[in-house]
């Protein structure tokens, strides 16, 4: 049963992201994402022949700022994690929304946007400081593997 819900929510995310319509509720939208997969069923990433990606540059620019955003919360030593949490969310909600890509890349960049989603999710979710400093410190180490693979 768990097979086929994530088999039609797979086919639901690659409709959408093909798509060229316009979305009402990228909330939903992110959601679904993270419902898609989680960590234990994730890929191994992969070059593309021993090069990068390429991301569409619609797209770059939300994960560039959600990478500056979680940057900046560290090195600033700010303790405001909740909103950091709805600002990824933001940026997240805004790259699905941008989705053009299709293919092997477009594959790729969704094994790295899943479990980041959900990182996202979990701090959102989160109840302790300390707690959400670890997610942050796991979102930075997912933002430098978003640029080991993409370009």
């Amino acid at each position: 049963m768990k097979k086929i819900i994530v088999l039609g929510i797979s086919s639901f995310l690659l409709w959408s992201c093909n798509s060229n319509a316009e979305k009402s509720d990228t909330h939903q939208e992110a959601e679904t994402h993270v419902a898609h997969q989680s960590n234990e069923n994730s890929e191994m990433m992969e070059l593309n022949n021993g090069e990068k990606w390429v991301v569409n540059e619609e797209m770059k620019a939300f994960v560039l700022k959600g990478s500056e955003l979680a940057n900046a919360y560290i090195e600033d030593g700010q303790s405001d994690y909740k909103a950091l949490a709805s600002q990824l969310k933001d940026q997240n909600n805004q790259l699905i929304k941008s989705c053009t890509m299709d293919g092997k890349s477009h594959d790729e960049l969704h094994k790295w946007l899943y479990p980041h989603l959900e990182l996202v999710k979990e701090l959102e979710n989160s109840s302790d400081e300390n707690e959400a400093k670890e997610i942050v410190l796991k979102l930075q180490k997912s933002n430098e593997m978003y640029h080991q693979y993409f370009k």
